[in-house]
Order: structure tokens, then C-alpha cells, then sequence
């Protein structure tokens, strides 16, 4: 008589069954689990709706078994916020590299986070563009070669790189902020912990939350993905530290409004009901 099976690993309800177009080693399907996993333990799926970047998670509308919307290159945070504002209960998410987050999309991405919009950002940092071919991105690192910067990027010309998380930290809107890798087991499951607070929060109308996962390009930066995953631990890893750049919660606030009133609550304009008190 055989021994009882037990199930302990499976794919998650909410990543449908097909295969992605991602290259060999791309850190993108570890991600995308996550979010699905999250998603499934939420018991979220019927409510969710994903909005899709333009860049190499472009075809994500076809991985991921909630409602799905595509966005035109840089505006996700405006399409999810459209969603959030007509249909506020559902829960509202956007997937961006950072070409698109972080170039063409910094207006959008800026203005959702300073307005304080309840939804999600999964960020993917790898440092380039992906799909179009290797370029140049707004976080490749100093010296760092591209197709577009063959002989490394010189920051006299084209500046240096954009901290996202640092930069939307000093936003009184935003709510949660963590920077996160996939490189390890252990990684993997601060990231998955990261990524599920972050749809929590949005739920319990905490506001705006940003996962910012550092990742890997191995096809364009020319190495194996394991190789990619060592070059990033010792370029990236530095310049991007892993860790919680904000969170309202952990510092005794309700939600982010909460938060921002007390850091203005010397301002009297900002505080009309203490006039003449």
C-alpha cells in the first residue's frame, strides 16, 4: 500500500497555465509567482485587476488570471489609478520595469505617489532596458555598459543613477516602501513577505505601497544568470540597499494621511480647523 501524497508545492491558481516569453534566468517569472501567490492567499483573484507596462513584462496580461489592462509605455499609475477611483473596491495593481517606471513614466509614478493613490507598485530594477534591446536606463550605474553607453555610462553627461525608493520616501503620500532581490530562497521569501504587505496595505486603505525588486538582465548584460545574479550582489546591491525605506504603519500611523498630517501639523494653512484655537 503506498504512502499517503501530500501536496507541497504547486502553481498558483492565480498564474494561468502557459508559457512566458521570458529569457533563460529571468527574474521576472519569480516575481510573478510571488504576486500570483499573494494573490491566491488573499483569496483576491475576483477582485483584482493588474494594469501591464510596456517593456518585457508587456505579455503579463496573459500570465496572471485576474483581470488584466495594458497600458501605453510610462502611464500604469494612471491607468491604475482610473480603476482604483471608478472601482475602489477592487484591489489595483501595476507592474513596471524601470525604463518604464523611471524614464518615461516618472510624472505619473511621482504624482500617484505624492497624491497618495491606494494602490500597488511592483517595481523591477535591473538596471537597462530589456526588451528594446539593452539601452541605457535611468538606474544603469555609473560606468555601467550598454548599448547605448558602450564605453560605460559617464555621469558628467547623462547624470547619475535614479533611487526610486529613496526619492518617493520623502513623499508625504506614500505609505510603504521596500526594496527586495530574488537572487536566494531566502531572498525570495522577504520579497514574497514584502509584496503581500504591500497588497494588505491597500486593503486596509493604508495607501500607496512600492515594491522595488532588484533584479537581472542576463541576456542583455551578456552573462549567464547566475553569473548576472553575482554582478548584481556586488554592483547593484550597493548602490540600490535592500530594506524598508518607509512605512507608515511600523511608525504608529493608521494610513499615510495620518502620517503626512503630523509632519505638517506646525503649518497652520494646512490645519484650518486650528485657527484661533
Amino acid at each position: 500500500m503506498s504512502a499517503e501524497e501530500k501536496v507541497v508545492f504547486e502553481r498558483p491558481h492565480a498564474l494561468l497555465p502557459v508559457i512566458t516569453n521570458y529569457c533563460p534566468g529571468c527574474p521576472h517569472g519569480i516575481v510573478h509567482r510571488l504576486v500570483a501567490e499573494t494573490i491566491d492567499e488573499l483569496g483576491i483573484e475576483g477582485e483584482t485587476v493588474g494594469v501591464a507596462p510596456v517593456g518585457c513584462a508587456v505579455t503579463s496580461v496573459d500570465f496572471f488570471g485576474c483581470d488584466m489592462i495594458e497600458a501605453a509605455h510610462g502611464r500604469a499609475p494612471a491607468v491604475a489609478t482610473a480603476v482604483k477611483r471608478v472601482h475602489p473596491q477592487n484591489v489595483v495593481f501595476a507592474y513596471q520595469g524601470d525604463g518604464d517606471l523611471a524614464s518615461i513614466g516618472m510624472a505619473e509614478t511621482v504624482h500617484a505617489a505624492t497624491r497618495g493613490e491606494n494602490i500597488t507598485i511592483i517595481f523591477i530594477n535591473n538596471a537597462i532596458y530589456g526588451m528594446t534591446g539593452g539601452q541605457m536606463a535611468p538606474t544603469s550605474l555609473p560606468h555601467q555598459i550598454t548599448q547605448t553607453s558602450p564605453y560605460g555610462r559617464d555621469t558628467e553627461t547623462a547624470g547619475y543613477p535614479i533611487r526610486v525608493s529613496e526619492l518617493l520616501s520623502s513623499l508625504d503620500g506614500v505609505a510603504y516602501l521596500e526594496r527586495v532581490t530574488v537572487d536566494s530562497p531566502k531572498n525570495v521569501r522577504k520579497a514574497k513577505k514584502a509584496i503581500k504587505r504591500a497588497f494588505q496595505n491597500q486593503i486596509d486603505g493604508v495607501g500607496y505601497s512600492l515594491i522595488e525588486v532588484v533584479s537581472t538582465c542576463p541576456t542583455n548584460w551578456g552573462l549567464s544568470p547566475q553569473d548576472s545574479f553575482d554582478w548584481m550582489r556586488e554592483n547593484m546591491l550597493p548602490y540600490y540597499p535592500l530594506g524598508v525605506y518607509k512605512d507608515v504603519v511600523a511608525d504608529g500611523y493608521a494610513n499615510a494621511a495620518e502620517a503626512a498630517a503630523a509632519r505638517n501639523a506646525d503649518c497652520p494653512v494646512a490645519h484650518p480647523e486650528k485657527a484661533g484655537a
